[in-house]
């Protein structure tokens, strides 16, 4: 059996979106490839397939599963690729050098808007879909005077990509508590990097994720809002995508990828000691931080009606030109 799993050896800690959720504001080199020998229990060679996926906790299924041999079960020879986020995963994809990779869903309805023939075939994080304990908040300083997202009108807001989850769910999550959404003005600030921009006045509200929430929360910020929640208590942050192409041309070879991520997925989800074991060894997550940060939930399934929220919502904001065809972006069968 052969498990590679691709690891960073340098990688600015990510600014999420879901990246917890999110993509990640630093890049690095490959490094660390560890193998044994490429056969299955049978005897019979696997099938090798390259994944890209973001060095963050939200992927931790895809390395478990690399870990515990799930793919090598259904046959697959797995090498998980750190990309630093959708403007590697797509044309990585579209190009041939990955099989697979993991992308935001915001991300994915942009790559559908443009044209581009990628189609999600299982889900990767789902919030957790409780307010003070979830994976993504709108963060304020403890004495900022905002004290629900409608105050949030007018003001400045952060979020680590523009055009993405982040500001479409914050636009969301002010609509929904009855302000406007529309007026409010966002710039580009590295999820780490939001508590200091806090302090020094350049912004009323941020984006922060996990895993740099908790600390957030617990050193000087306060939750104005919880905005994934505000979209669905089973908000799809993430999935994993491939080529309508290789869907078509090989079958077997996408129900198999699909058959293991599932097992990833489920593993991961029962499993939340082993999800803050592995993380570490393939982010700069401290051992502390992975203990101590609140973790997504990992399903397989697709909640479609979350995908029609937030569609709707990137159409409403200019993120796309048009609700999104779900039934092009979600996978085959999805309810």
């Amino acid at each position: 059996m052969r498990r590679t799993i691709v690891t960073l050896g340098a990688v600015a800690l990510l600014a999420l979106t879901g990246c917890s959720s999110g993509s990640p504001s630093g890049a690095g080199s490959s490094a660390d490839a560890a193998a044994s020998p490429s056969a299955g229990e049978s005897g019979e060679d696997l099938v090798p397939i390259r994944v890209g996926a973001i060095p963050i906790a939200d992927t931790a299924a895809v390395y478990l599963g690399a870990d515990k041999g799930f793919f090598a079960d259904e046959g697959l020879d797995i090498e998980v690729v750190p990309i630093t986020g959708g403007s590697v995963a797509v044309p990585g994809v579209m190009s041939g050098d990955f099989d697979f990779a993991f992308s935001n869903i915001i991300s994915m309805f942009v790559a559908r808007d443009q044209g581009l023939p990628i189609t999600f075939v299982t889900n990767g994080t789902t919030n957790t879909g409780e307010e003070g304990a979830d994976i993504a908040a709108i963060v304020v300083a403890e004495d900022s005077p905002l004290q629900r997202p409608a105050d949030l009108e007018g003001k400045t807001v952060s979020s680590n990509l523009l055009s993405n989850i982040g500001d479409t769910t914050i636009r969301h999550t002010v609509d929904a508590d009855g302000g406007d959404g529309s007026t409010l003005e966002f710039v580009e600030v590295a999820v780490p990097e939001v508590m200091a921009a806090l302090e020094r006045g350049q912004i009323d509200a941020g984006l922060v994720v996990e895993p740099f929430l908790t600390k957030a929360l617990n050193e000087g910020g306060r939750a104005l809002g919880w905005n994934y929640v505000a979209v669905s208590e089973q908000m799809d942050v993430s999935g994993y995508f491939t080529l309508e192409k290789t869907i078509e041309e090989k079958p077997e070879l996408v129900e198999k990828f699909v058959k293991a991520m599932t097992t990833s997925l489920e593993y991961a989800n029962d499993n939340p000691d082993e999800v803050r074991r592995i993380v570490p060894t393939y982010t700069q997550i401290d051992e502390a931080t992975a203990q101590s940060m609140v973790l997504p939930r990992f399903l397989a399934q697709f909640n479609r009606s979350s995908a029609e929220i937030l569609g709707k919502a990137a159409a409403k904001y200019g993120t796309i030109s048009q609700a999104p065809d779900l039934d092009g972006v979600l996978p085959a069968g999805t309810p």
